[in-house]
């Protein structure tokens, strides 16, 4: 089973990675090109699904709460890009989000819930920055609140992985799925 779920993540990675162009806001509006924006990059989709799974594990109120904290603080990022405040080390804290994320799943850390939403929050202002610097000729509005559904349904599916496969195999697949996101993160840093 763990050698299908890697071979999937693979199959998953190699098929986004080459997919780096947004969709042109005056072709597809600036709602459309914000939603695309974090389905679009593994680094993205890793972090927000990484997201979920880790508030999947931590339980209780932290299943809304963490993902409700990197929600807002990207949009925070998205806001400081939009002004031009300075923000160092953009790409290399979002692939560290990543590894770290697959990490804290991998080893299924369990730390309280402001704990939680004050690391998840620190990655989301440097992912909300990076949309920010993206967002070309969209309007910011539609724009923003694009990405920000897309990244709710990311924080979704992977806290809805989370439950289920905690349920189902108790846990096993959950830590698999963590220690996958880490090697996409080591992957990214890599090759960038």
């Amino acid at each position: 089973m763990l050698r299908k779920l890697a071979l999937a993540a693979v199959g998953l990675g190699l098929g986004v990675a080459p997919a780096f162009a947004h969709l042109n806001p005056a072709e597809h509006g600036s709602l459309a090109a914000g939603f695309s924006h974090p389905l679009f990059g593994p680094d993205h989709i890793l972090a927000m699904a990484g997201v979920g799974l880790w508030a999947a594990l931590l339980g209780g109120r932290a299943i809304w709460l963490v993902p409700a904290a990197f929600a807002g603080t990207m949009l925070l990022g998205f806001m400081a890009a939009l002004v031009g405040f300075g923000l160092p080390f953009i790409e290399p804290v979002i692939a560290a989000s990543v590894v770290v994320l697959g990490l804290l799943v991998m080893l299924s850390l369990r730390v309280p819930t402001t704990a939680g939403m004050l690391l998840v929050g620190f990655f989301a202002l440097f992912h909300g920055y990076a949309h920010g610097g993206e967002i070309g000729e969209a309007g910011a509005f539609a724009y923003a609140a694009g990405f920000a559904v897309a990244t709710a349904m990311l924080h979704a599916v992977g806290a809805g992985l989370g439950l289920a496969s905690g349920r189902l195999a108790g846990g096993w697949m959950v830590r698999a799925a963590g220690a996958l996101t880490a090697l996409g993160g080591l992957l990214i840093v890599a090759g960038g």
